[in-house]
């Protein structure tokens, strides 16, 4: 006899049926585990059979043989735990092996039986709800699972809870719905003094998604204004804030099955290596990129990253996706991000001022800011020069206007994207492109007049030709314009700087 209990591989941020096959034949006491198993996934012989010792059971002295299938398909995790022991306790008539066909089961196992939690419960639970299978979970991460809707959700604590539900000598509560987690309160733009420019920058980044570089001096409020931009976007859409959760299961940071409505935001170190910006690893598991999807990546001293771990960031920033190839897998990841960058004008950071600059001014300049390359600086539609505040200006009184004056008016620049996009599947501005490009974002005669000038004058790539009419559109939105005009082309362009060629 066969036992068969299903459960499922991690594939990025799908999850593909498996099958865990057991069976006791006789012959020499052994247990094996075939079908790719990772060494975590081989280590379960080890957590399996202790978790039978502390219920009292032992291994029968026959041969075991777990088999994950399909074969040829690489089984990563410690989730497997659990469909493991089933399997095993279903080939020993300890449950019944009908009743184990109606779930999928994820899981480790602690030696005492305890069932420990596992990243990806969500994706898990959502693949279960496509299969109309019940989730086996652990007792923490039910609320998580329950995000799936129309999934019955079994979360035990441990594995004799879970037998004894299964006969029906004890009942198992539902676990209920995870909370919509409140986000702490973002920085006020009303702390930021002076530095109208950026301000007006940073608003027209939120209201269409864009990218956006600030390059200033040190102490000119750059990291400032980058913590204010959460407090500027729109709220997650409940079906976004599900594809973000899903990144965050995979990831293991899904903490209490609380699903937050506020955008990641994430600010890697500059000596991130490249495997923790767009992921990767023995493990393939989401990196920076992919957890700010649809949030904001900020990377502060840009030219301080390793090159090629920029580099690294050019596909993503184009595609919306992260590809990871390794020789036994091919894993993608979304990674859907608004990136907002600041650097310094040179090493000692003061280049326009004679006093506190270096003695190779500008030179250093042009080496320092040579370590972002130019196909980088192509993909950011916003350049910003960040002046110093003075003494004068920090003296002065918070300014009337806040972040909840400039969240209003992202708001509604987003809410008339979201009507004018709604067949084209386009999020925002920054996501135009192809035919919904040229029929929203076709700016008139003077506009494009203007447009045509610039391209030539400042030999702009087609891709910064692009991104300048999707600036120009935001610019229209904010203005409440239907078409973009010759002014919002003119503001557009203010903010283009001509990229380095490499």
């Amino acid at each position: 006899m066969v036992a068969l209990v299903r459960t499922v591989a991690y594939l990025g941020l799908s999850a593909r049926s498996v099958e865990v096959q057991c069976q006791i034949a006789p012959g020499l006491p052994r247990f094996a585990i075939v079908g790719l198993p990772d060494k975590a996934v081989g280590e379960s012989r080890e957590r399996v059979q202790s978790a039978l010792s502390a219920m009292g059971l032992a291994l029968p002295p026959k041969r075991i043989t777990i088999n994950l299938s399909p074969a040829d398909l690489p089984k990563e995790g410690s989730h497997f735990d659990l469909p493991i022991a089933l399997a095993l306790l279903s080939a020993m008539g300890v449950c019944d092996a009908e009743q184990m066909a109606d779930w999928i089961a994820v899981g480790e196992l602690s030696l005492d039986g305890r069932i420990a939690v596992s990243p990806g419960v969500l994706l898990a639970a959502l693949h279960a709800s496509e299969q109309e299978a019940g989730l086996i979970c652990p007792a923490p991460q039910g609320s998580e699972a329950r995000w799936a809707s129309g999934v019955p959700v079994l979360a035990a604590p441990d594995l004799v809870s879970l037998l004894n539900h299964l006969k029906g000598t004890q009942n198992l509560p539902e676990p209920p719905r995870g909370e919509v987690e409140v986000s702490p309160p973002a920085t006020d733009l009303n702390r930021v003094k002076g530095q109208e420019t950026a301000k007006r920058a940073l608003e027209i980044a939120a209201a269409g998604g864009h990218n956006m570089l600030m390059n200033g001096p040190p102490g000119a409020g750059k990291s400032l204004l980058a913590s204010c931009l959460p407090g500027i976007l729109p709220e997650l859409t409940p079906a976004e804030a599900l594809e973000v959760s899903m990144v965050q299961s995979v990831a293991g940071n899904l903490e209490g099955g609380k699903i937050s409505r506020a955008r990641p935001f994430r600010a890697p170190h500059h000596s991130a290596s490249m495997a923790a910006l767009t992921g990767g690893g023995l493990k393939v598991r989401p990196g920076e990129v992919s957890l700010a999807h649809l949030g904001v990546l900020f990377l502060d001293e840009l030219p301080e990253f390793q090159r090629p771990v920029l580099d690294s960031l050019r596909q993503p920033l184009e595609t919306g996706s992260v590809d990871i190839a390794r020789a036994n897998a091919h894993v993608t990841f979304p990674a859907r991000v608004q990136l907002i960058a600041a650097m310094n004008p040179c090493r000692c950071g003061h280049l326009g001022d004679p006093a506190l600059a270096c003695s190779r001014a500008p030179r250093c300049a042009a080496d320092y800011q040579s370590k972002v390359s130019g196909p980088m600086l192509d993909r950011i539609d916003l350049h910003v020069e960040v002046e110093p505040v003075s003494a004068a200006d920090l003296s002065l009184p918070p300014p009337a206007e806040g972040s909840a004056e400039v969240a209003a008016r992202v708001a509604a620049a987003r809410q008339r994207q979201t009507r004018r996009y709604g067949e084209t599947g386009a999020r925002s501005n920054a996501e135009l492109d192809g035919d919904a490009l040229d029929q929203f974002a076709t700016p008139d005669e003077p506009g494009s007049a203007l447009l045509r000038q610039a391209a030539d004058t400042m030999r702009l790539s087609a891709r910064a030709y692009t991104r300048m009419l999707r600036v120009a559109r935001t610019i229209a939105d904010l203005a409440g314009a239907e078409q973009v005009g010759r002014v919002h082309i003119a503001e557009a362009l203010s903010y283009r700087r001509q990229a380095p060629r490499s």
